[in-house]
């Protein structure tokens, strides 16, 4: 133990901890380096990774958007009395107009209990059984069971009975005369209530429905009524007041005539187009700019002991220009980039396009004549517009045609395969937040960074320890020669005495 002592300069007077701190400062100038080459590597994953959302996002707002008929092949209807009739068309419509005369709206059926509840708790579980049929004829397993426990309170009651999607009623005891009110949810003149014993007879008869009798309707019924309307000079009925003609979707209203149009909906297309366009020039601008930053190389990562003699805004101003450039001119982002290039203004070569519409360019989306914009598009609004008003369908199939090839495939369908390749390689290269290093090429050597700078931790303190090793020595070779020094200097000193 007495060997590792250190002996901190009593004897030669020298300050011996500032000295090893000295001689450790360039010894460690090396693991300096280290740190700062791991420091670059992980602001280089992050910038990889960061540019990596950026082409999900690409892809998210593609898949969206593009991809889906809702969204590109949007109609558009519009009804001469929103009183009378409302409706909606899906993608398959067609641009026609349709003459609507209502005459009846349809309703639901209710029954209303003749007395008031005298309903009292049992003290067993009572198990109900209705046989019910909804209001357009059809009906749930019969009979639908409801089992109310011992003891429930009516407004227990009330609840279980709402609560039950097989019965599909509403329930209310009006608390002035006691009498109970139930209204089925569906429309249409087919509802009904049926007793299916006499067990569920008696409990609705405590409830007020006095006339409840096993195997007969729920008594109190004012029946529902179906909606009847003349569409195109063709009578007819449904059971409720929403139905699907011909891929339109009618809502009525009340009684009365009204006229509704389908047309194609020229401004969601063409919003759906343009935010592509939009997404498009703002990653692609957002991946240039770093394609294109500025390395700064005489301005590496600070170490902790730079940052000691530094203020923040001089920490943050020395780190941007750090960071800068980290992905300038890489191989995998521009390759991606290039990419993405051809594959929004190569024709699409496929048989369902209108031939004058198999390019970008000709419905009115080009690249912009200033080489600083790197690629971006420019829409011509009313060329674009005509275009869809014209053609929709080729201008969807211009996006997503599903071909095998890279001709034949929609520009949509061509930019997820390259961004999906694109960041396959980054990953590959960066890899994902939870992936462990080994997982990829940066995390690799990141690794391979952390086992050097181990190894050099322990080479220093080593290195430190035969400093002090050596400043001992010289400590105790200094104190050895002054205690002789004073032996000496007594013993002569003595014999003048």
């Amino acid at each position: 133990m007495a060997s590792n002592m250190r002996i901190s300069g009593l004897a030669s007077g020298m300050d011996i901890d500032k000295l090893v701190s000295d001689l450790m400062k360039a010894e460690r100038m090396p693991l300096d380096k280290l740190y700062q080459k791991k420091q670059i590597l992980e602001w280089q994953r992050d910038d990889y990774r960061s540019m990596n959302i950026l082409l999900q996002d690409l892809d998210n707002y593609i898949f969206n958007n593009l991809t889906l008929q809702s969204s590109m092949l949007k109609k558009k209807t519009v009804s001469s009395d929103e009183s009378v009739v409302t409706a909606t068309a899906n993608t398959s419509a067609a641009n026609i107009s349709t003459n609507l005369t209502v005459t009846k709206i349809a309703t639901a059926a209710t029954w209303v209990s003749a007395a008031a509840s005298s309903y009292t708790p049992s003290g067993t579980d009572t198990t109900l059984k209705i046989n019910v049929t909804n209001g357009d004829g059809t009906s749930p397993t019969n009979p639908v069971t409801i089992t109310i426990a011992a003891n429930s309170s009516l407004d227990a009651v009330i609840s279980q009975l709402n609560s039950n999607s097989d019965l599909g009623i509403t329930v209310f005891r009006d608390t002035q005369t006691g009498k109970i009110s139930i209204t089925k949810k569906d429309t249409g003149a087919a509802a009904s209530l049926v007793m299916a014993d006499a067990t569920t007879a008696s409990f609705f008869q405590q409830l007020g429905f006095t006339g409840a009798a096993n195997g007969a309707e729920l008594t109190g019924k004012t029946a529902g009524v179906d909606a009847q309307f003349t569409i195109n000079g063709l009578t007819t009925t449904r059971s409720t007041n929403t139905f699907t003609i011909n891929n339109v979707t009618y809502t009525l209203k009340k009684a009365g005539t009204a006229t509704v149009t389908t047309t194609n909906d020229i401004d969601a297309t063409f919003n759906v187009i343009k935010g592509f366009v939009d997404k498009y020039n703002e990653i692609i601008g957002k991946i240039n700019a770093k394609l294109s930053e500025e390395r700064y190389r005489d301005y590496p990562p600070l170490t902790d002991e730079q940052k000691k003699s530094m203020t923040d805004k001089q920490i943050e101003l020395w780190e941007a220009k750090a960071k800068s450039g980290l992905l300038r001119r890489d191989s995998i982002l521009s390759g991606g980039l290039s990419q993405m290039r051809l594959d929004v203004y190569s024709k699409v070569s496929d048989p369902t396009i209108n031939p004058n519409y198999d390019t970008l360019s000709e419905i009115g989306i080009t690249t912009s004549s200033n080489y600083r914009d790197s690629g971006k598009l420019i829409i011509d609004e009313t060329k674009l517009r005509a275009a869809i008003e014209k053609d929709p369908n080729s201008i969807y199939q211009l996006f997503n045609a599903n071909g095998t090839t890279f001709d034949t495939k929609g520009i949509a369908r061509r930019l997820r395969d390259t961004i999906k390749s694109t960041i396959g390689k980054i990953e590959q290269k960066a890899g994902r937040t939870v992936w462990t290093n080994q997982q990829f090429s940066i995390g690799r050597d990141l690794n391979q960074l952390n086992s050097q700078i181990d190894a050099f931790n322990d080479r220093l303190k080593q290195i430190e320890a035969r400093y002090y090793r050596q400043f001992t020595a010289m400590e105790k070779a200094i104190n050895k020669a002054n205690s002789q020094s004073a032996y000496l200097m007594n013993a002569f000193g003595g014999g003048t005495k």
